[in-house]
């Protein structure tokens, strides 16, 4: 059994059967899994559907040049939409990057503080080498003994009766490195409660913490609070840097989309001269209504009114009598004969 398919030469079945070509090639993209475009036009037929009614009329009026300025607009369309999207992709990769430099930034200011109060602390308590302890050089403001009895009662007294308001009160010394404490509201539902915590204020004003703040009951782990809160250095610098490397992943791409032109610019400089000289092809083609009939026409009607003004209003004028020759009467040639 043959089938045949027909279409008629300029007419919409063209337009059809380019909408089924473009289906074709969509539907083999997406079994191919090689969907170069995001953007799929199928030519419905509706504004917002993709399919334009300009392009209907321009068929429909059998005019090459109409049919082919609204594909050119229609490309042009695309084409700007597509460098609308590209744009904004561009900022947004620009936003990121700005973040992510900014945040790399931050981690390495961050970085050198912390190495700094590292360091030291490694200088003026340095780790016994047979020990592996470390040195714990806690003074307390009136407090004249390094017993650590006593040094643990002193703190307990102080998270007990202090009351600073929100702010920080130094409350002794490690060192060069401050000890502080600061009473925080803590809300609970309706009841508020105030809370102490404590800890120790690096060189360039990091302030360190152990336990959240939280000093122990026990006087031995209390006084140990703000030496242990200061080996927790290498273990924030280590997460900087972890966050430095997973930032780090994304600014090659980024820096290049940023420093990347849009790639149809010249596509979109030759669209729209092609669719200038169309249009100037256009308007020579179209003859101005009326122009050549309406000369024509207002001559003719001026003499034709001119004759017969002439006629109307010529007034009468007295006539000449004019000679009437005598009608002559021929003998009937059938033979008539007299009847007496």
């Amino acid at each position: 059994m043959d089938c045949y398919i027909y279409a008629v030469e300029k007419s919409l079945d063209s337009y059809k059967f380019n909408l089924l070509q473009n289906k074709q090639v969509f539907i083999n993209q997406l079994k191919s899994r090689n969907l170069a475009a995001r953007t799929i036009d199928e030519g419905a037929i509706d504004e917002n559907g993709g399919g334009n009614f300009s392009e209907y009329v321009a068929i429909l009026s059998g005019n090459d040049d109409l049919l082919e300025k609204a594909k050119l607009d229609k490309k042009l369309a695309v084409l700007e939409s597509e460098r609308q999207a590209y744009h904004r992709n561009k900022g947004n990769a620009k936003g990121k990057l700005n973040e992510k430099t900014a945040g790399i930034e931050k981690n390495n200011i961050f970085i050198g503080r912390f190495t700094r109060d590292w360091e030291y602390l490694n200088k003026v308590a340095p780790v016994d080498a047979k020990t592996g302890l470390r040195p714990n050089p806690l003074k307390l403001d009136g407090v004249d003994s390094d017993n650590i009895e006593i040094l643990g009662n002193r703190l307990a007294a102080i998270n007990q009766k202090a009351r600073t308001e929100d702010d920080y009160m130094k409350i002794g010394t490690l060192s060069d490195f401050r000890i502080l404490v600061r009473t925080e509201r803590i809300c609970d539902g309706d009841t508020q409660t105030l809370q102490n915590k404590f800890m120790v204020e690096g060189l360039d004003g990091i302030k360190y913490t152990y336990n959240n703040g939280y000093i122990a009951k026990d006087p031995k782990l209390a006084v140990m609070n703000f030496i242990n809160a200061l080996e927790r250095i290498p273990a924030m610098i280590e997460k900087r840097e972890q966050e430095n490397a997973e930032l780090s992943k994304d600014i090659p791409v980024l820096q290049e989309i940023v420093a990347a032109s849009w790639p149809k610019d010249a596509e979109i400089k030759r669209l729209n001269e092609e669719l200038a000289t169309l249009n100037r092809k256009i308007q020579l083609t179209i003859k101005p209504a009326g122009r050549h009939e309406s000369g024509t026409d207002d001559g003719t009607e001026m003499k034709g009114q001119k004759a017969t003004g002439e006629s109307d209003d010529t007034p009468d004028l007295p006539r000449k009598a004019r000679h009437v020759p005598s009608m002559e009467i021929a003998a009937p040639s059938n033979g008539l004969k007299k009847i007496s």
